[in-house]
């Protein structure tokens, strides 16, 4: 198919990577970012986030022309929508905030014309592609003319440049017409497979997805608080039961964080409150598995106070919400952290992926482990893994919460 020009809207962990692959594929993309420093970042071909080879694919992008930013909507063929979708303050089920959403296509539909391709990607409650819909006829927008699809990005941070290109696809349409026509889109860079179907049940795809793996830790999370109770090694337990051929238990952590399977569960919760009992009952267990690692740091630090006669210091190793990443949103580690120090705990943290951090002290692992007093291990880091440092954090008697000091 012929080059289209892609405007990208909302330049973050998704945004950004999707306009640099469709840059260097040819495409002409003009990307949307409502920070400026974001903007003035990427037309220098630099990068505000980590991942691997995303420079690579910016700095080309821009070198070549392909790929430039902007404050606001652009003109082009097709919109793609990576906006963030947060929850709205308080209550007891967090309810989705699709403002950002709102917002970009208010600024759309000053542009759009016939034959244009509008697409969401952003993860959103049931229903929101048919609101994209409305809120254009409401802006006097013939939708009859254009192609409105959801297509979820379905992407692992670390592996985001390889994924966007060769995971399948999910497409659903307004109509089958914008199905085929955006599914088309997508043909042209993914090597994946391409699936139509129509925006509600690629909707519901997505947040399935999320809930069945947010479900599947609440288990494993859940078995680490009955073996704790029976002094049994819970990774030990898992490995045995995991040579069963038809059981695949998942590793306990922290709890659950990052921007999909901490946060998509409650899209589903929040429509259907009644209803969604399992994935809500996860959603309390992941939760309740941080708070249950701030009590047994908590305990920890009593023994020493008890023992030493003084408050000890404390290094939480691992903020990232996942292993080798730098990514903290909807991080369970940050939450321990928050939570020790607002009870006046002296606390220290070990992150290798970031090298500052506006609100926690920072160590490195050695100066950690040589200089505190209770070391609890958040996030299964490979710099945490190593001989020497496993070694080091077995003689302190280091908490491990992921699995680092159990063999494999």
């Amino acid at each position: 198919m012929n080059k289209k020009k892609v405007c990208i809207i909302g330049l973050g962990y998704i945004g950004l990577p999707t306009a640099a692959l469709l840059a260097n594929c040819g495409y002409e993309v003009l990307g949307v970012d409502t920070d400026s420093k974001v903007v003035e970042t990427i037309n220098a071909g630099n990068i505000h986030i980590v991942e691997p080879d995303l420079d690579k694919f910016v700095r080309l992008g821009v070198e070549s022309g392909c790929l430039k930013s902007f404050s606001e909507v652009q003109e082009a063929d097709v919109y793609v929508i990576c906006v963030p979708t947060p929850f709205h303050e308080g209550g007891d089920i967090p309810q989705p905030n699709i403002d950002y959403i709102v917002d970009a296509v208010s600024g759309i539909a000053r542009q759009v014309k016939a034959g244009d391709m509008i697409i969401l990607e952003s993860t959103s409650p049931v229903g929101t592609t048919e609101i994209i819909g409305s809120l254009l006829e409401k802006a006097a927008v013939d939708v009859s003319e254009i192609h409105i699809a959801y297509c979820p990005e379905r992407v692992l941070p670390g592996k985001i440049m390889l994924e966007l290109k060769e995971n399948d696809r999910i497409v659903g349409g307004l109509t089958p017409e914008s199905s085929r026509v955006v599914s088309n889109f997508y043909r042209d860079f993914v090597t994946g497979n391409v699936f139509e179907t129509d925006s509600k049940t690629a909707e519901l795809c997505k947040l399935t997805e999320n809930s069945f793996r947010d479900v599947n830790i609440a288990f494993a999370n859940e078995l680490s608080l009955l073996c704790e109770k029976e002094g049994i090694d819970v990774n030990q337990l898992i490995q045995l039961v995991n040579y069963h051929p038809r059981v695949n238990v998942l590793q306990p952590g922290t709890g659950v964080g990052g921007h999909c399977i901490a946060v998509d569960p409650w899209f589903l919760v929040a429509r259907y409150p009644d209803d969604a009992r399992l994935i809500h009952t996860a959603r309390k267990v992941n939760i309740h598995k941080t708070s249950w690692v701030v009590e047994k740091i908590r305990s920890a630090a009593f023994d020493f106070s008890t023992n030493i006669g003084k408050k000890p210091k404390i290094a939480c190793l691992g903020l990232a919400y996942k292993a080798d990443i730098d990514d903290l949103r909807e991080a369970p580690a940050v939450e321990v952290v928050r939570q020790l120090i607002s009870q006046d705990y002296e606390v220290y943290c070990v992150e290798p992926n970031i090298s500052s951090h506006n609100e926690f002290r920072l160590l490195d692992i050695y100066t950690a482990i040589s200089e505190c007093d209770v070391i609890a291990i958040l996030v299964n880091h490979q710099d945490f893994s190593h001989g020497d440092i496993v070694e080091r954090l077995k003689i302190v008697k280091a908490l491990d919460f992921c699995g680092t000091l159990t063999p494999s």
